[in-house]
């Protein structure tokens, strides 16, 4: 396994009720302490709750992933508590509101998706390749919609966002591999939820398989 001890914490960026938690869920099963990051206190305290409730080891930091100096002291928060990340599990929901069909799509809206989509993954890597590259072991993964394998007009900024995340994803796996930390993205192709076509549980399972296989740069979960 690429991604170090099991005891290394995992650093769960954009931490929502859905793919988040679940992903925190799965990481926590395999014995790992987990770090949920995200904007809502509210939500962060009882998924944190939530998952201590099950037998867990989890913390939560306080700040938006687009953020400089909010992420980075979430970061040092948390790494000070449970020591260096190990895995990094960048899950934010996209803002629903910059996605408009092309020919409506301002400037506004694709820096909006840039912002979060891009950007954010950037800052969130940065934050914790440092002490990865040092201990020669780590894991980074990204989850997108299904625009980054097949953009629709009608959802422009997303098509931006998720192509150049993967561009991202790919260069830094290229420029990474040799130091033993393995890179990846999970491209979702439908809706997740309870009851929908893809269960939280069943993306964070294969965002485990990533993480304890090192397969593929980009993986495409139909």
């Amino acid at each position: 396994m690429s991604g170090g001890p099991a005891d290394g914490l995992v650093l769960v960026a954009g931490a929502g009720p859905g793919v988040g938690l679940a992903t925190a869920r799965a990481f926590a099963s395999h014995g790992h302490p987990v770090g949920l990051v995200a904007r809502d206190e509210q939500r962060l305290a009882g998924n944190a709750e939530e998952l201590r409730a099950g037998g867990a080891v989890a913390d939560y930091a306080l700040a938006d992933v687009r953020d400089d100096a909010a992420f980075a002291a979430a970061v040092a928060s948390l790494t000070a508590r449970h020591g260096p990340v190990v895995v990094l599990a960048f899950t934010p929901l996209p803002d629903v509101a910059l996605i408009q069909p092309v020919v409506q799509t301002t400037p506004d809206h694709i820096a909006g998706a840039l912002a979060l989509g891009v950007t954010a993954a950037v800052r969130a890597a940065q934050a914790v390749l440092p002490g990865m590259l040092e201990r020669g072991a780590g894991t980074l993964l990204f989850t997108t919609g299904s625009a980054a394998v097949a953009p629709s007009p009608d959802r422009a900024a997303s098509a931006v966002a998720n192509a150049a995340e993967s561009v991202y994803v790919r260069l830094l796996h290229e420029a990474v591999a040799a130091y033993g930390i393995t890179v990846a993205q999970l491209v979702i192709v439908g809706a997740v939820g309870p009851g929908r076509k893809h269960e939280p549980a069943a993306v964070a399972e294969r965002l485990w398989q990533l993480h304890a296989e090192s397969g593929e740069v980009l993986s495409v979960l139909q």
